[in-house]
């Protein structure tokens, strides 16, 4: 069955060819996916997102991250995670979780550094703890040249100034899930930062701000994902009964990007996902459509 919130996912581009995405953000060791998480991801390979990247924010749930990479995708093609602390969490840090961190951070399935970052908004763990334990994950992302996943609540100034002292001897780094005004998003591109665009902008509430601002992230530095389960797109019809947001719902993220930015949703496909590809030094999979076609030939 095709879900009626899939279709657009599923129309071919002018080359005749089904979209592909990149979801560069899905929380799928949320308990929500705990029976499902096989399902949820046929669903998202359906709707045309054929690579996710599983964010970890803790140790327990970085080893659990990695983990389903190697149980749900054996063939190392479609599946990938990050490594790291969030900062609700830095309270936990200690020197143990800096070696545990290291360790999975050399597994080839872990791609990038975190979620690390500063959330002054809810302030779970202290704010000079917060900035210790990012400035820990920043030295272990110097030293193994792997890019950053950050995250970033009210804390734009503070993060700006802290990843100065480092942005030139990282490779990339990515402000997952940006929700901020103009100053801060021209202040990250001014540091060569990626941005990645999830559901919130889709949200007649709070996220209409960003219908104005997401023309002026560059290509070559935009991504998409979903966030999931957290952040299910508002104008998404039909709704789920259940509230839940999956990968599988990228398309409508695309969909809202695409419109605000002035461009077919075929051509944003095309450059956030290669944009994605390269951040996270992705494998480039195989159209299996036109390889069918060739032996209907």
């Amino acid at each position: 069955m095709l879900w009626p919130e899939l279709w657009y996912a599923r129309q071919p581009s002018a080359g005749g060819s089904t979209m592909q995405l990149i979801d560069i953000g899905v929380n799928l060791t949320n308990a929500s996916f705990a029976s499902q998480r096989q399902a949820v991801l046929d669903r998202a390979y359906a709707a045309g997102v054929e690579q996710l990247v599983v964010t970890g924010t803790s140790v327990e749930g970085s080893e659990h991250a990695l983990q389903l990479c190697h149980e749900l995708d054996e063939s190392a093609q479609r599946l990938f995670c990050t490594a790291g602390i969030h900062p609700h969490s830095a309270s936990d840090w200690t020197g143990d979780t800096e070696k545990q961190l290291h360790a999975l951070l050399r597994e080839n399935r872990v791609r990038a550094v975190g979620e690390c970052g500063l959330d002054y908004n809810r302030d779970f763990s202290p704010r000079p703890q917060q900035e210790k334990v990012l400035e820990a994950h920043l030295a272990m992302a110097v030293e193994l040249q792997l890019p950053v996943f950050l995250h970033e609540r009210d804390a734009s100034q503070r993060l700006l100034e802290i990843l100065r002292d480092y942005r030139d001897r990282l490779p990339a780094a990515v402000v997952h899930c940006f929700t901020g005004e103009r100053a801060a998003l021209f202040s990250y591109l001014d540091l060569d930062l990626h941005i990645g665009i999830t559901g919130w902008i889709c949200d007649e509430r709070r996220g209409t701000h960003l219908h104005a601002l997401v023309g002026n992230i560059p290509r070559g530095r935009l991504m998409l994902e979903s966030d999931a389960p957290y952040l299910l797109p508002r104008s998404l019809r039909p709704k789920p009964k259940n509230g839940r947001n999956e990968p599988a719902y990228l398309p409508e993220v695309l969909r809202e990007v695409a419109l605000h930015r002035g461009e077919t949703q075929e051509d944003l496909a095309r450059h956030s996902t290669d944009c994605a590809r390269q951040f996270f030094a992705l494998p480039v999979l195989k159209n299996t459509s036109e390889d069918e076609n060739l032996q209907l030939c």
